[in-house]
């Protein structure tokens, strides 16, 4: 791609051309190994839930932690292949996850 094909861009802050990002692809929930984790450190003695192990994009795990939380009925963040939910919910986001195709199990204490 040379620099007229960028409309004469030569730096910019901001994200890549559109035509960059089209070829990657989703990836498998059965490709993923993804396990439930209780935690309690460093959340002020508050617990949560955490998912650890999605190795797919930013927006596919921002898109998967909004479900759980939608269907959880809690708040949460997702963050570096993490997915950190309000709460004990291990059981419900367990069984979430297996019914959406992900190989999931509970892991930690």
């Amino acid at each position: 791609m040379g620099l007229s094909e960028l409309g004469g861009l030569v730096y910019s802050t901001g994200s890549l051309p559109q035509e960059a990002h089209d070829d990657v692809t989703p990836l498998d929930p059965r490709d993923q190994n993804l396990r439930v984790w209780l935690e309690k450190n460093h959340r002020g003695g508050k617990i949560a839930t955490v998912v650890k192990g999605f190795g797919g994009s930013d927006d596919e795990l921002n898109e998967l932690a909004k479900f759980l939380k939608n269907k959880c009925g809690t708040g949460g963040s997702a963050k570096e292949g993490e997915i950190i939910i309000q709460g004990d919910h291990r059981e419900k986001v367990v069984q979430l996850l297996i019914e959406k195709g992900f190989p999931t199990k509970k892991a930690g204490a």
